[in-house]
């Protein structure tokens, strides 16, 4: 595959980006076109719910490269514009600015959108998502007036939002129909541990409860109310009620797709000219021992590393192992690892202290660790899931004076 001449990648975010520079760092030569559908400079998506929506990060901090950077390594970037169409017998896919652009290979890297409000009011002035910069920048306009917030989902963004909007000094009201926060992503010593920090900043949690409609006068958000009778005001709506991968255009074009566009372990669709990666993508991974989309900034730029190796002629299947965090206040939440499944948890350090891990085990065997505010955990733990022989037990980390990081020392 390293006589390509001409690669386009449909998708500017974290995965697309990623794949563009890596092909260029590794010697790639021919055209590369790198198609984003919003407007301006491929930028980074997890500091917007936090330090970006608190003012802490400017617009062109959020940037990946300077301009500069396109123009040195011959990236063509085509902003504000959608690929509308894929045609796999001509090898060419079609924009919305009327544009067609040939292809050798298409990466597919189309990510994912927000799943949406169904419920009445859901198109009120002051309903907001948060995917793109133009989202934050109108809800950061919003917040200066507003006084009462309703966050509907307790996932990792609407605490993040929760988190900097009480810091603000707003009156914030979280819904979650789960019976924990963050219920598909962490243990729940950590759903727990977050549930008790929520309450600490002055967010009023609501688990068990659905969203029936947002209430509304004169055009703009007033109230919501749930399924289980639950009625409070609201100036703004954030919700992060999950995504879901676009792969729309795919499904078009007849390539396979399930929860995701399938891709096989060299991130390879069902088309050998077109690889799907980051968000939009699922592949079998070894460690869950099915096929499974993530939606992370690491998964996202290690496959765009990866698919960039194989182009240039590496055949090293696609295994790495996930790590994930989340920026709540003084609290960072850091996991390496795939804990959904594990069916026994070790906590150790002390979670009234901000200062603990969470060891999380699937059938005797360590499958995640979720570290809060020990850093050193985290990297031991992103160091033993490097390793095949991870032989770590339950009665290892029961031991007195367990130390991760002089676990992974001693078994170099």
């Amino acid at each position: 595959m390293t006589r390509l001449s001409t690669i386009v990648i449909a998708g500017a975010g974290q995965a697309g980006f990623q794949a563009a520079a890596s092909l260029r760092q590794a010697g790639f030569r021919g055209e590369l076109c790198l198609v984003g559908d919003e407007a301006g400079l491929p930028y980074q998506r997890p500091p917007l719910s936090k330090a970006y929506l608190s003012g802490k990060l400017s617009r062109e901090g959020l940037l990946f490269r300077a301009k500069a950077f396109f123009s040195d390594n011959d990236i063509r970037v085509i902003d504000n514009t959608r690929v509308t169409k894929l045609d796999r017998l001509s090898k060419r896919v079609m924009l919305s600015s009327g544009e067609a652009l040939h292809y050798d290979h298409l990466i597919l890297a189309l990510g994912a959108r927000n799943r949406a409000l169904a419920v009445e009011g859901r198109d009120l002035d002051g309903v907001f998502g948060l995917r793109t910069v133009a989202d934050v920048d109108r809800l950061r306009v919003r917040l200066k007036s507003a006084g009462q917030i309703v966050v509907v989902g307790a996932g990792f963004i609407g605490g993040e939002f929760a988190a900097v909007a009480s810091a603000l000094g707003k009156s914030v009201l979280m819904l979650e129909a789960a019976d924990r926060v963050m219920g598909r992503a962490v243990s729940a010593d950590m759903s727990e541990f977050f549930h008790r920090a929520y309450a600490q900043w002055g967010v009023h949690l609501v688990l068990g409860h659905q969203l029936k409609r947002i209430v509304g006068q004169n055009g703009s958000v007033s109230g919501i109310v749930t399924e289980q009778g639950l009625s409070a005001p609201a100036d703004v709506i954030v919700y992060g009620i999950g995504a879901m991968p676009n792969v729309e255009l795919a499904v078009d074009a007849g390539l396979e797709a399930a929860n995701g566009i399938r891709v096989n372990d060299q991130l390879v669709t069902s088309d050998p000219a077109i690889s799907a990666i980051g968000d939009c993508s699922c592949w079998p991974a070894p460690y869950a021992g099915c096929d499974i989309r993530l939606e992370s900034v690491q998964n996202a730029a290690d496959q765009g590393r990866a698919v960039a190796a194989r182009i240039m002629g590496s055949t090293k299947p696609y295994s790495a192992v996930p790590w994930f965090w989340s920026d709540q206040r003084d609290v960072k939440l850091q996991i390496a690892g795939f804990s959904p499944g594990s069916d026994r948890s070790i906590v150790l350090g002390d979670p009234e202290k901000n200062s603990f891990s969470v060891f999380c085990f699937r059938k005797g065997e360590i499958v995640a660790v979720e570290s809060v505010n020990r850093t050193v955990d985290h990297m031991a733990a992103r160091k033993l899931f490097e390793r095949t022989d991870r032989e770590l037990s339950p009665d290892d980390v029961c031991r007195p004076g367990f130390s991760l990081k002089d676990c992974i020392i001693a078994k170099v």
